[in-house]
């Protein structure tokens, strides 16, 4: 299937299993915070383990991760789910429901907004007697 080593970066394994779209990014999200383990901030050069649960923090979600695999090349999407375990809590599933509800396209939704022609000439009506 896929080669495992004793030893992965957390950055790598975030990266192979798809959480960040570059390995620089995951890095990145290591240094400023954004993952940690047991509540602590973690380095990018961390070692995982199987069984080790982190908080992952993207620009859309905030994850919880349990890894059940070390992954060490990017894979696509059906194959890297299998290495890890969403344990995201049901609030935070939630709140990104009701964002995505909540989200504006910008364009005005029919028959709401500026009035019609006929709108128009009814109020010309109104406004003349």
């Amino acid at each position: 299937m896929s080669e495992a080593k004793e030893k992965l970066r957390i950055d790598k394994y975030l990266w192979a299993i798809r959480l960040f779209k570059t390995r620089s990014q995951a890095g990145d999200a290591c240094s400023k915070g954004k993952v940690k383990f047991l509540g602590e901030n973690i380095k990018a050069s961390k070692i995982i383990n199987i069984n080790d649960e982190y908080e992952v923090k993207t620009e859309n979600k905030r994850w919880r991760i349990k890894v059940t695999g070390l992954l060490e090349k990017r894979v696509q999407y059906s194959e890297a789910i299998k290495f890890y375990t969403d344990i995201t809590p049901p609030e935070e599933l939630d709140r990104i429901a009701f964002q995505a509800a909540t989200f504006n396209t910008g364009k005005r939704q029919s028959k709401i907004g500026r009035p019609t022609k006929k709108d128009k000439r009814d109020l010309d009506d109104f406004m003349e007697s």
